[in-house]
């Protein structure tokens, strides 16, 4: 292939020769210092027979023709080619180079069942809350259809008015950052454990001081579960231990341990004596608090379990897995009757998917969850097929550490870099995902 140079004269060189001598031609031109900088080349595409016409070789920013938006830092290089007559340029083709990356973009992807349709838009503008911490948060669990309690970095305790924008009241108590909170159900009480080894019992209308303060593990305490009937509350930590707790006296009732077993989350199964717990050792399994014995250990995943969560009917549960690169980073759906079988699974997260949900029944005719992974992407899955329905991308938020039911329409979703995000169902064209508030 030649080229027509047009540097002084028509001279014909072979791509080969052109290319070695295009190169040094920028690199004395940009200098050592500027040689640094990203160089982004616009190159037009001719039909065949089309012969590339370097005109100019200088740096220049982009103009209205290229419809390009310049980035900081970046420079343009224009080449414009020369297409043999009377063909015409077709169209136009831009590589860029450097990581571009905005905090406040936010992009959406649709699944349908027919064939898989990637739809990215620019998701309507968001309300900023007054933000409930001043750092990562790990944890935020509903206290009811108004108010969320959340836990982080901060190892402060927020109750937060996710609807009207303000905070309730924070707690102060914990030495090291919050792990965990859980809320006893129908009540305005709720307990926070942290990597200070304890676990507080907080009552919203009480003061900020904690009404019960338990210690009995000796590392960090990474899971909570509270008694449908309120009367008991479980916890696991990292030191391979469970215990039972009388939630009235704040006395031990039970306590067991199996080596290995590093608690990564608790649940427990509603209108059931039963516990369910994630391990680092890859297992779920299911403990009987009458004694608190293993009833039973499900098949171990590749992968070490990060989240459990169970159905509302108590027939259902979801572990989520830890991962990389799309290896392992899946939920799993098990059957907690009597068959106690494995039967869906939900792959399509890149990183750990740190936390599951199931969606109110209200949401579809069909059977819905939601995980949130550390690639900072929420995804709605059909429960019973496995496909995924929706993402949305919450870009610049930072791996995504937790997630919960607000009300019928709405989720809250911790993350790293900003806070809590309120997400909201939205029916009106089709099954949707969007972030409406952040705090």
């Amino acid at each position: 292939m030649k080229a027509n140079l047009g540097l002084g004269g028509a001279r014909f060189l072979s791509w080969g020769t052109f290319l070695p001598a295009f190169h040094r031609h920028i690199k004395i031109s940009l200098g050592r210092a500027r040689w640094l900088t990203p160089v982004i080349l616009a190159l037009w595409e001719a039909e065949e027979d089309g012969i590339p016409d370097l005109r100019s070789s200088r740096l220049a920013w982009a103009t209205r023709e290229h419809n390009f938006q310049q980035p900081q830092g970046m420079l343009l290089l224009r080449c414009q080619l020369k297409p043999a007559p009377p063909q015409k340029v077709s169209c136009r083709f831009c590589s860029m180079m450097g990581k571009l990356q905005s905090k406040l973009k936010h992009s959406t992807y649709k699944h349908r069942p027919e064939e898989i349709i990637e739809e990215r838009i620019q998701t309507k503008a968001f309300q900023e809350y007054s933000p409930a911490h001043m750092d990562t948060v790990f944890v935020v669990a509903a206290l009811n259809s108004d108010l969320c309690v959340s836990g982080g970095k901060d190892k402060t305790v927020v109750a937060y008015n996710w609807k009207t924008g303000n905070v309730v009241k924070r707690f102060k108590g914990h030495e090291h950052e919050i792990t965990k909170v859980s809320c006893i159900p129908k009540s305005s009480q709720f307990f926070s454990a942290s990597r200070d080894r304890m676990v507080m019992m907080w009552d919203l209308h009480d003061t900020s001081q904690p009404r019960q303060q338990l210690c009995g593990h000796s590392m960090v305490v990474t899971g909570l579960a509270v008694s449908p009937d309120s009367s008991q509350l479980c916890t696991g930590s990292r030191d391979n231990t469970l215990l039972l707790w009388d939630v009235v006296t704040g006395q031990t009732v039970e306590r067991a341990s199996v080596s290995r077993n590093v608690v990564t989350h608790l649940c427990w199964v509603p209108r059931e004596p039963y516990i369910l717990q994630t391990s680092e050792d890859k297992t779920l399994r299911l403990w009987d608090s009458r004694g608190l014995q293993v009833a039973h250990m499900f098949p171990a995943k590749q992968h070490i379990q990060t989240y459990c969560e169970v159905s509302m009917d108590g027939h259902k549960c979801i572990s989520c897995s830890n991962g990389f690169g799309g290896e392992g980073c899946e939920a799993t759906l098990w059957d907690l009757r009597q068959t106690r079988n494995r039967i869906c699974e939900y792959r399509g997260h890149f990183q750990t998917v740190s936390s599951c949900v199931f969606l109110p029944r209200a949401l579809a005719l069909m059977p819905l969850i939601a995980t949130s992974s550390h690639d900072c992407k929420v995804k709605i899955w059909n429960q019973d097929t496995g496909a995924c329905l929706f993402t949305l991308s919450l870009d610049g938020s930072g791996p995504l550490t937790s997630l919960a039911v607000g009300d019928a329409t709405s989720l809250l979703c911790a993350s790293f870099n900003r806070g809590i995000h309120l997400l909201r169902v939205d029916h009106s064209r089709g099954l949707e995902l969007q972030e409406v508030a952040a705090f």
